[in-house]
């Protein structure tokens, strides 16, 4: 099979799934987005899922980001790019000007260096506030019980703050992860919730959420970096 039937037939596979799992919870197909996640994927790959008419990617990496879509901006219409990697502040220039959403605003720092950088472009991007719902020490994100507080103290920087987005522990089912993440969007008065990837975007679209983002399920597994 060649890559672009592979590709768009596993676009279509995930579609049809996420659209079966919007329907169980008597949601209508496209609630959900489907944010392809394209980071460390070569470009016919790339290219592809393009063919295919996917419009709307997710990267990890502001420099990776760049040399996969900086001038495919000029070229390919209704492209959308999600950040969905931590963002160092001295990147905050250049993700503003690549992506058209970050989903990883995780501390008071960032959310200052965004809101500067807005002002200064006059580009605000859409944003999510990263949730760290598992607590877990080694990845990023607001804690459950300090959410409402960030939330507030970046709606005061006037960020078009959004949604949230999480990354469940590996080691435990997410569904509850993603129900407390729905309560935290709810009670602040926000519409968007990314979660669920590839191994969890059915359960995710059954709970309310707005965006998934999908990786190997799209492009299938990663190639190593080097």
């Amino acid at each position: 099979m060649s890559i672009e039937a592979d590709i768009a037939q596993r676009l279509k596979d995930v579609t049809g799934r996420l659209d079966a799992a919007a329907a169980r919870a008597a949601r209508a197909p496209g609630d959900v987005t489907l944010i392809a996640i394209s980071k460390t994927q070569p470009d016919a790959r790339i290219a592809a899922a393009l063919a295919a008419g996917q419009r709307v990617f997710g990267e990890n990496r502001v420099q990776e980001a760049a040399t996969h879509w900086a001038a495919r901006r000029e070229t390919v219409a209704g492209l959308e790019l999600h950040l969905v990697g931590p963002l160092q502040t001295n990147k905050v220039k250049d993700a503003v000007a690549l992506f058209d959403v970050i989903q990883t605003v995780d501390r008071p720092k960032l959310a200052e260096h965004l809101a500067r950088e807005f002002a200064r472009a006059g580009t605000p991007r859409r944003c999510f506030v990263q949730v760290n719902t598992g607590e877990e020490p080694q990845k990023a994100g607001i804690v459950p019980a300090e959410a409402d507080r960030f939330i507030a103290e970046c709606r005061a920087l006037e960020l078009p703050v959004e949604g949230l987005m999480c990354l469940p522990p590996a080691d435990e089912p997410a569904p509850p992860h993603f129900v407390l993440l729905g309560e935290i969007a709810a009670r602040n008065g926000l519409s968007g919730l990314s979660m669920g990837m590839s191994a969890d975007f059915e359960a995710a679209a059954e709970l309310g959420a707005t965006h998934v983002r999908v990786g190997t399920g799209v492009f299938g597994p990663r190639v190593p970096q080097t």
